[in-house]
């Protein structure tokens, strides 16, 4: 018998029993939706916080602080010397300071006296997202930054006191337009307020545009400003001279190191694989090192752990349809005993018969696993939506998606449910075989 001709009589069978091959198809449809969206929404939740961390920081970086004491308990200094030194280990691809500092800006009426001055490498500028304006130049005369988009926030007026928190309104600064008066030493400007010295010198900057975004939104560069490392050292040493730098450590003679020390330090792996390592070696050393692929690892384990939780959950449903395909089947083969002695007597051989049935469960468990895809799919939308407004968005990195349905995903859902109807009917395909062909031509 050729495989058209038992494509041809399953199908035609299925269909003389509509309403019984429908009842068994639905319960494949509920068992396959079932596991698709149980397992969809572990990987929304394992997907939203992999796309948090990419937000807050990269999966190939390494965070190092400006604290430690090596193995004899000596001070650690984060400095250019230390920076070679990672640079230095394998797998590392770049490393990246980042110097604080922390300044006074004037403007008109508006005070903010405690804005962060953020000093980068030229790579990490070029990553920040421009709203308005454009990124400081290096070459510039004098020091160029770029805003953070909720900066203004922290500006008041400096005759009442108030600023946004107080009044909702934001402090009307022109940071593109003009310049800002600002004052480096902190402690001296305190200092002459309270009557007790002169007053810091003031120095005239100017702002080369706003980081992208609004009041209220919040991203990695949205506060202080941002600068070229190298611009805001060079202003540092014009304002300081050969006085100690606040924030910067000093030796035991109290004077100044010769080179800058940075408050962190970004050091990025080739691959991901190789962040541990890197990890490891820099704390061998003393510093204090973090990276997201420890808080991800231990995320990703649970993640796991749930999705198999919520897949057994859904796994029962398809194991309960298929019973109904087992019990559809051995039914339909006490229906059809007649049929069957028929195709032996006229020689139709074992494998046939057997692949006949197969064939039927397998038609079953495909077109039940077709329907619960596209019922899971519907099925994840509205989740997602009632995620979205009942959440506010806060899952998925706002986007509300809580249930994520990979391709991959889909397909393994539908060959599982192929797979469950060939098992399901693998055993009254095999009854169908021993039927003796005189005694089911002889049945009623």
């Amino acid at each position: 018998m050729r495989f058209s001709d038992l494509v041809r009589m399953s199908t035609g069978n299925l269909w003389r029993r509509k309403l019984r091959t429908l009842l068994t198809v639905l319960g494949v449809v509920i068992g396959t939706a079932s596991i698709i969206v149980m397992v969809s929404i572990g990987i929304g939740q394992n997907r939203s916080l992999m796309q948090a961390i990419e937000e807050s920081g990269s999966l190939m970086m390494i965070q190092v602080w400006n604290y430690g004491r090596g193995s004899s308990g000596e001070e650690l200094l984060l400095n250019d010397s230390m920076l070679e030194e990672f640079k230095k280990m394998d797998h590392v691809e770049r490393v990246a300071p980042r110097l604080n500092f922390n300044v006074i800006m004037k403007q008109g009426p508006y005070i903010s006296e405690y804005v962060n001055v953020y000093g980068v490498d030229q790579e990490t500028l070029d990553k920040i997202p421009v709203g308005e304006g454009r990124l400081p130049d290096k070459d510039a005369d004098s020091l160029e930054f770029i805003v953070g988009n909720v900066t203004p926030r922290e500006f008041s007026n400096e005759k009442t006191g108030k600023g946004y928190w107080d009044t909702g309104e934001v402090p009307e600064v022109d940071f593109i337009n003009q310049p800002l008066f600002t004052i480096f030493d902190r402690n001296a400007y305190w200092n002459s307020q309270n009557g007790e010295g002169e007053p810091p010198k003031k120095y005239l900057l100017q702002a080369s545009g706003m980081v992208e975004g609004d009041i209220e939104t919040w991203g990695e560069y949205s506060y202080g400003v941002y600068c070229h490392i190298d611009s805001l050292k060079a202003m540092l040493q014009k304002v300081f001279r050969n006085k100690p730098i606040p924030g910067q450590p000093t030796q035991k003679n109290g004077k100044p190191y010769k080179e800058f020390c940075y408050e962190e330090v970004q050091v990025y792996a080739d691959e991901m694989e190789n962040v541990m390592d890197i990890l490891e070696k820099i704390q061998e050393i003393g510093f204090q090192a973090y990276s997201n692929v420890e808080y991800v690892q231990d995320m990703q384990k649970q993640s796991q752990t749930t999705q198999l939780v919520l897949g057994g959950i859904g796994a029962v449903s398809l194991f309960v349809a298929a019973i109904g395909i087992a019990n559809t089947m051995m039914m339909s083969i006490y229906e059809r005993t007649k049929e069957i002695g028929v195709l032996k007597v006229l020689g139709c051989a074992m494998g046939n018969i057997r692949t006949l049935f197969l064939m039927e469960a397998a038609f079953i468990g495909f077109i039940g696993g077709i329907v619960g895809i596209m019922l899971s799919y519907g099925l994840s939308v509205v989740i997602n939506n009632v995620a979205s407004k009942s959440m506010g968005g806060m899952y998925g990195g706002g986007n509300g998606s809580i249930s994520y349905i990979p391709p991959w995903l889909a397909l393994a859902a539908l060959g599982f449910a192929v797979m469950i109807g060939i098992v399901s009917g693998f055993l009254p395909a095999l009854r169908a075989m021993k039927l003796s062909p005189l005694a089911a031509i002889r049945n009623e």
